[in-house]
């Protein structure tokens, strides 16, 4: 029969990483799926996790008084690979070759890892990425080199707003504000023939394509609060880029 003390540690297993895959970018129901995985196969039964994307409750069934622990997320950000290992992990405890023990260690350095791609990096890949979509967009090649400079100069905006001001919402803004001016000083160089396909394409690495594709996994998985929530946030998202550029084209 399992003690207060086990559950209590296992719990800890569990909302460690349910924590790390909702601050990395799962969907909800992953979440609640691999919470429920890791407790029955240590042994807890009967339990029951409650996700949404600002904090996740998790209880057991059976205990006297009954055990029930929250946390809250409050930031979130895109870390697939963070995502991949705690549910290799889960499978691991399912197959029973790791314990209790070794789990939460192998959580924790999952979560003290910060793998993810240095910021002139992730700029470099965003301009890359810009003058692609462009293109993809039927732009002209002599619309790439200004697509690929407003989208890594947008880009560098909005991680440095990020850090500097905490809006939600304010850094894309002022991304696609700044996209918009570099585009305009292209076409207004001779440097470009089409506004709209640079402005499009260089606003891309901006879009949350993947809070998107979870709201409607989410409400598909029949979690309405989550998949709500993140479609309002993902919207918010879409409505500052558009304003920014609105904003800069309604000055002209």
């Amino acid at each position: 029969m399992e003690t207060r003390e086990m559950i209590y540690d296992v719990m800890d297993a569990c909302l460690l990483a349910g924590k790390i895959m909702l601050q990395s970018g799962a969907e909800t129901y992953r979440v609640e799926d691999t919470m429920t995985r890791i407790a029955s196969s240590l042994g807890v039964e009967l339990t029951h996790s409650y996700v949404t994307p600002t904090g996740i409750v998790f209880s057991v069934e059976g205990t006297r008084p009954a055990m029930t622990r929250l946390i809250r997320i409050s930031n979130r950000t895109t870390d697939l690979k963070k995502v991949m290992q705690v549910n290799d992990v889960s499978r691991r405890i399912s197959g029973g070759s790791i314990g209790l023990e070794e789990a939460c260690s192998q959580l924790r350095e999952i979560e003290r890892s910060s793998e993810t791609y240095g910021i002139w990096t992730q700029i470099m890949a965003a301009a890359l990425a810009s003058g692609c979509f462009t293109i993809m967009f039927l732009g002209g090649w002599p619309d790439f080199i200004p697509s690929l400079i407003a989208g890594g100069a947008g880009y560098y905006f909005v991680a440095f707003f990020h850090r500097l001001i905490p809006v939600k919402f304010f850094a894309e803004f002022v991304g696609a504000v700044v996209v918009c001016v570099v585009s305009l000083g292209f076409i207004s160089f001779g440097l470009g023939n089409e506004l709209d396909k640079i402005i499009i394409g260089a606003v891309m690495p901006l879009v949350p394509g993947l809070l998107i594709t979870n709201a409607v996994r989410d409400l598909m998985a029949g979690h309405l609060v989550s998949g709500l929530s993140k479609g309002a946030e993902a919207f918010l998202t879409a409505f500052a880029i558009g304003s920014g550029v609105a904003v800069v084209l309604s000055l002209l």
